[in-house]
């Protein structure tokens, strides 16, 4: 079951030290049914709870690790997690944590939105965030960036960063909020391609993994990788809220071994 599930996701390409341990799931694998069809990880999107425990459980056992979920709020909170927070049987809320402990996964759920997983050097610290455009513009990167180098007694330029799966450049459209979320001008950005509607409402293209990179570049993280694949196009692989509304989520993990 661990090496047949764990083929069906993603693991990490990426220069981090052999204790690392990180993998994405994709919506293989599970057991649940409609359109959460596969291992939705989601409790809260309206799926059976008996199928959702039994895909993270299956998730689980895939990682060998113990998994936290928060309750992710579109905020910038990061959590320290520790063994006593897997033991939980309410999920902490915020949208990014690290650990400094083994055995404990840094754990976030998307269907859209970026997982950005983070690995300090000498498997001194990991972390995960949950940053869609409203977390990512009100700093959700930076404050993890920050929490875990102060962890791990590290700087930024020495973390390592992956950008798993989200909502592509192609399918990303987005208003006028977006752009001023990120000091953009709606007269002209080139961050943010124009399109206009049918109505004639304008609307604009938005590339959430290079805004990441961006953000990630000011506080000083340059080693990074991922951020190539789209949610909305991979239907069979994917879960994608922007695509099918009633959907699940996958989720993206980083722990020590």
């Amino acid at each position: 079951m661990r090496s047949d599930l764990l083929a069906t996701g993603l693991t990490p390409d990426w220069p981090v030290p052999p204790g690392v341990g990180a993998w994405m799931s994709s919506r293989e694998g599970g057991v649940s049914h409609g359109p959460w069809q596969g291992l939705n990880l989601g409790m809260a999107v309206g799926d059976d709870p008996a199928a959702v425990a039994e895909n993270r459980r299956r998730f689980a056992e895939a990682i060998g690790a113990a998994p936290v979920f928060l309750r992710q709020v579109h905020g910038r909170t990061v959590l320290r997690l520790t063994a006593a927070d897997a033991r939980r049987s309410e999920p902490l809320e915020a949208d990014a944590a690290f650990t400094t402990e083994p055995g404990v996964a840094c754990t976030v759920q998307v269907a859209d939105c970026l997982p950005v997983l983070f690995a300090a050097p000498h498997g001194r610290g990991v972390a995960a965030a949950h940053a869609g455009w409203r977390g990512l513009a009100g700093g959700v990167l930076d404050a993890t960036v920050a929490a875990l180098c102060d962890a791990a007694g590290c700087g930024p330029d020495a973390l390592q960063a992956w950008l798993g799966p989200c909502i592509g450049p192609r399918q990303f459209e987005v208003g006028a909020e977006v752009l001023q979320a990120f000091g953009g001008d709606p007269a002209g950005d080139r961050r943010f391609i124009p399109r206009r509607r049918p109505d004639g409402e304008l609307r604009w293209l938005a590339d959430l993994p290079a805004l990441a990179r961006e953000r990630l570049a000011a506080c000083g993280v340059a080693a990074t990788t991922g951020g190539a694949w789209c949610t909305v196009e991979t239907p069979l692989r994917f879960f994608s809220y922007r695509r099918d509304g009633v959907t699940g989520r996958l989720a993206a993990a980083i722990w020590l071994r």
